[in-house]
């Protein structure tokens, strides 16, 4: 039974604050936040909590010092149903007397909007696999209709209404999406909107239903991937794909689909959503027929493709499954790596060095020797950012031995670039120098616009540290075109490149330095990349925001980073 609502704004105010905080704040942080303009600030919230607790009908709702929120068991708040995408947390309402608070809502209502999207954007790609054609094309074009440049949502519009048998309107969708992108972004889109717009013509020829075909294509699939060929692999991938489901063996038809899925998001640029379909088919089939370890797979790929994209609502739910359904080292020690990833994007440093750790343990066990590498090199981030450069270091060297090892060029620049910087933040700039050489020329031989865009960054702080501001400058603003030239961007290095470009932008008054900031706001308060929430707040205050800095320490406050904390000067008295 729905609570009658709280009577005043800062009733609603306190109660959201308090929902939302990780930690449970001190009393004299939410008086000032709520009530800095009133005579008595301590003395205001204590009225609101008595209102409050009047609204949950309990006098021990709210109690102590740290306040802590104590909601009975009958009782729930809901945040996420503020945030679908025709509303907002707290819709309508602004504390122009707050204004540290209203920032903080501000950070708050992108976050949860981009969950809701997030959320959205799966259940779309899960009707779609499910051939529910028409709720699939409603929830992308409510996608695309609130926020036109996201490409993956362009991408699934397209997509769905391709694989609806409407090709004209796929064709007008793909046109005016490229004159947008191109008009308002400056950005010319790959060839994934194109493949998307004509998916049903791009369908393998007709299978008979060999069973044993299937089977020897997809073995041949995987082999002409191991060997580097990836568009032949892909193409003898959708074959066996397509002969499984002809032989109607719904077991070999998911591991197909699932390792054509997984080909897709790692052995290609600009097919996350693609590969996401695919392994959303692969889910369905291994779901119906108790393929147990295909499911685990598929779950963790999906988990992967949004964290990258920066969609964690939907991430943390297909991880928590991956989780459950792993058995073994083997499978254990890639979802422990892709969880992570997903905390240390967000900055919980502490839980995603725990998790990493384990997945290299685990990986070492079952002589996985690529996953720890991959592992390592995140263990090398997380102290990299946290201002711990001997460990950081050590974490990053150990990668480097593994992946020369197996000899995983492919993924080298990765650990090799944030290795550089390690180098170059402890006073050896000759030394980044040299490995930055390699790093750039492989990531721009492989193609890979993130790879690229890390190389060219570092080249930025390099030269910046030798006190080139314009090559510094101009190193900063090519790593960002670099990083957006395909759709499916790593959110977190889109986020990494902007913060340097807006710092340098910040610092010698440029004149796009407020676009660029913003640029940063958006993306890292809609991914949730709370680190970088901080970041661009901190920008904004040098721009003359004055309340960014308070909202900077406030949102600060709850993330364990002491480099980060180096970084934020006082409040003014």
């Amino acid at each position: 039974m729905p609570l009658a609502p709280p009577r005043g704004r800062k009733t609603w105010a306190l109660l959201t604050y308090l929902v939302l905080s990780e930690r449970s704040p001190p009393r004299t942080r939410v008086a000032s936040l709520l009530f800095s303009e009133a005579a008595d600030p301590l003395g205001a919230l204590r009225w609101t909590l008595a209102d409050l607790r009047r609204t949950l009908g309990s006098p021990d709702a709210v109690q102590g010092d740290p306040l802590e929120l104590r909601l009975g068991a009958d009782v729930s708040v809901d945040v996420t149903g503020a945030a679908v995408l025709d509303g907002e947390l707290l819709e309508g309402m602004t504390f122009p007397s707050s204004p540290v608070f209203d920032a903080w809502l501000g950070v708050m209502r992108r976050s949860l909007g981009g969950a809701a999207r997030a959320l959205a954007h799966h259940e779309a790609v899960a009707q779609l696999a499910a051939g529910n054609l028409d709720g699939a094309t409603e929830l992308a074009t409510e996608l695309v209709t609130r926020d036109p440049l996201d490409q993956p949502g362009q991408e699934l519009l397209i997509r769905c209404l391709a694989r609806s048998g409407r090709q004209a309107d796929a064709s007008r969708q793909l046109a005016e999406c490229e004159a947008l992108l191109i008009g308002e972004l400056g950005i010319t889109p790959g060839p994934e909107l194109r493949l998307a717009a004509r998916e049903p013509l791009a369908r393998p020829g007709a299978a008979v239903g060999d069973a044993e075909a299937a089977l020897a294509q997809l073995e041949a699939g995987e082999a002409a991937l191991e060997a580097g060929a990836v568009e032949p692999g892909i193409e003898i991938l959708r074959r066996a794909c397509a002969e499984a489901a002809a032989a109607g063996d719904a077991g070999l038809e998911s591991r197909a689909l699932v390792t054509l899925g997984s080909a897709l998001v790692h052995a290609l640029r600009g097919r996350d959503e693609e590969g996401a379909l695919r392994l959303h088919e692969a889910l369905r089939l291994a779901d119906g027929c108790g393929e147990r370890h295909t499911a685990a797979v598929a779950c963790r790929e999906l988990g992967y493709i949004d964290t990258q994209a920066g969609r964690n609502a939907s991430a943390g739910r297909w991880l928590s499954r991956a989780t459950e359904l792993s058995e073994g080292n083997d499978e254990l020690c890639a979802v422990l790596g892709v969880r992570g990833m997903a905390l240390s994007d967000r900055a919980y440093y502490g839980g995603a060095l725990e998790l990493l750790h384990k997945s290299v343990a685990r990986a070492d066990r079952c002589h996985r020797r690529r996953q720890a590498a991959w592992s390592l090199s995140l263990v090398g981030r997380a102290h990299l950012l946290r201002g711990d450069l001997a460990l950081a270091t050590t974490a990053l060297d150990e990668s480097l031995v593994l992946v020369a090892a197996e000899r995983w060029t492919a993924f080298r620049p990765w650990p090799e670039a944030l290795r550089a910087e390690a180098s170059l933040l402890g006073g050896r700039r000759d030394e980044a120098a040299n490995a930055l050489d390699r790093t750039f020329r492989l990531a721009c031989r492989l193609g890979d616009p993130c790879w690229e865009a890390m190389s060219v960054r570092l080249a930025g702080l390099i030269a910046l540290d030798a006190g080139d501001v314009t090559t510094a400058r101009d190193g900063f603003a090519d790593a960002v075109v670099r990083v957006t030239r395909v759709s499916d961007a790593y959110a977190w290095v889109h986020a990494y490149v902007l913060d340097s470009a807006a710092a340098l932008a910040v610092r010698t008054e440029a004149s796009d330095a407020a676009q660029i900031v913003e640029r940063l706001t958006a993306l890292a308060e809609r991914c949730g990349l709370r680190e970088m929430v901080v970041r661009a707040h901190l920008h904004r205050a040098q721009l003359g925001h004055a309340e960014s800095l308070e909202a900077a320490h406030l949102l600060a406050a709850d993330i364990d980073n002491p480099a980060l904390a180096s970084l934020l000067p006082p409040v003014p008295a």
